[in-house]
């Protein structure tokens, strides 16, 4: 499998770290070396917001992600950012309710995921990292989609056990939009 170095970012409150501790838990689950670093302002929810995860076969010697493989941004800001550190190759998953302007490299992958309006629609407002994050799994297959439920079970608190069965649908309108 291949290794992926990931940046998640945006505004505190959209899911951001949660979304990455489900990619971690997930590939703690599968084995890998792994490395999960939330990053946030004073204020989180509103302000800046980012993640890194690295999931590897070998071990990670930096939490730190200089220059993500996979960009998942749900503000201009992050994208504005982010988007020049992204490797050569590398994938761009932009949610386009929130984000006008399109990725300017044309030597990445970028997808437009109306994240935010398909979260809304469903009835799950809040949920569009969940989209996101159904994208990047079926574009990059960074880990397996049963340890995905699984790492969702560990990582839903108890309080919200009740919010599985949306989280798993968004995760599907992710994977289905981009395929």
């Amino acid at each position: 499998m291949a290794d992926h170095e990931i940046v998640i970012a945006g505004f505190g409150g959209q899911g951001l770290l949660f979304t990455g501790k489900v990619l971690a838990h997930a590939g703690l689950i599968e084995g890998r070396e792994l490395s999960w670093l939330p990053s946030y302002g004073p204020e989180m929810r509103g302000g800046t917001a980012n993640c890194n995860v690295i999931l590897s076969d070998t071990p990670v010697g930096s939490p730190i992600v200089q220059h993500p493989n996979v960009l998942i941004v749900m503000n201009t800001p992050s994208l504005d950012k982010y988007e020049p550190m992204v490797v050569p190759g590398g994938k761009i998953f932009v949610d386009s309710t929130l984000i006008t302007r399109t990725v300017e490299r044309d030597d990445v992958e970028a997808f437009y995921i109306p994240a935010t309006q398909m979260a809304t629609d469903m009835g799950y407002h809040g949920l569009a990292n969940m989209i996101l994050l159904g994208a990047v799994l079926a574009k990059t297959g960074c880990v397996d989609d049963g340890t995905v439920d699984e790492a969702l079970h560990h990582v839903i608190p108890a309080r919200k056990a009740n919010l599985f069965d949306a989280n798993k649908a968004c995760i599907e309108a992710g994977k289905a939009y981009v395929c």
